[in-house]
């Protein structure tokens, strides 16, 4: 049966028109971005089978581009569509994080370190400059490392901050493996920094480790 032959209700669109997008399920909200499905299978069937092939909705849209397009379905022009989706929901982050004092929309700082740091494949180390009110002046990669572990050199991370003339800042990094628990060299740095920093009248508000599910705060764990 097509999905317009579907009783309103149950139909992707118009339920997400009534209910709002939370109300759907993976496989619908993926349905929509596909738009059609293929001959004998609906577009919600071929969403659900993407899903299982890939792994789930977050692994779909982290995978490379030549494992998206072949999957069937998919293709260079659906690849393009997600990517600027993707891109657009970072941006709106983004200008979220921006318009206002960055520890008043803690959610908000946290959601867009975790989109900018979730997928990647190598250990990142970040840092979002604050001015005096707390609002963000920029984010900046500062370094790349290998699968555990990133060098980071409090001396540039100084630079950095002075040159962005920031009065604050949030500390991040990914661990790749999915496991957000800080090492004992990601505390060791972490005081490094914090130190350095204050010799230039910089304060770091939290040092945030992004990791499968969720991001911890070294400022909730007491250990700034």
């Amino acid at each position: 049966m097509k999905i317009k032959d579907w009783p309103e209700a149950e139909r992707p669109r118009e339920k997400l028109l009534a209910r709002g997008a939370a109300a759907l399920s993976d496989a619908e909200l993926l349905a929509i971005f596909l738009r059609v499905g293929l001959p004998g299978v609906s577009a919600v069937d071929l969403a659900r089978s993407l899903l299982t092939e890939f792994g789930g909705l977050r692994a779909l849209l982290e995978v490379d581009r030549d494992q998206f397009c072949r999957a069937r379905g998919l293709g260079d022009a659906k690849f393009v569509q997600l990517q600027a989706a993707l891109e657009m929901a970072r941006r709106h982050l983004a200008e979220t994080v921006s318009q206002g004092s960055a520890l008043c929309s803690p959610a908000a700082v946290r959601d867009y370190l975790a989109m900018q740091l979730r997928h990647r494949r190598r250990e990142v180390f970040c840092c979002l400059y604050l001015d005096t009110q707390h609002r963000v002046i920029a984010f900046e990669e500062l370094f790349e490392g290998t699968l555990n572990a990133a060098s980071v050199y409090p001396r540039e991370v100084v630079q950095t901050a002075l040159h962005r003339n920031a009065a604050a800042l949030i500390l991040a990094h990914n661990h790749p493996s999915g496991i957000c628990e800080p090492s004992q060299a990601d505390i060791w740095i972490t005081e490094r920094l914090v130190q350095a920093l204050e010799l230039v009248d910089i304060k770091v508000l939290d040092h945030l480790i992004v990791g499968e599910d969720k991001a911890l705060s070294f400022a909730e764990q007491g250990l700034l």
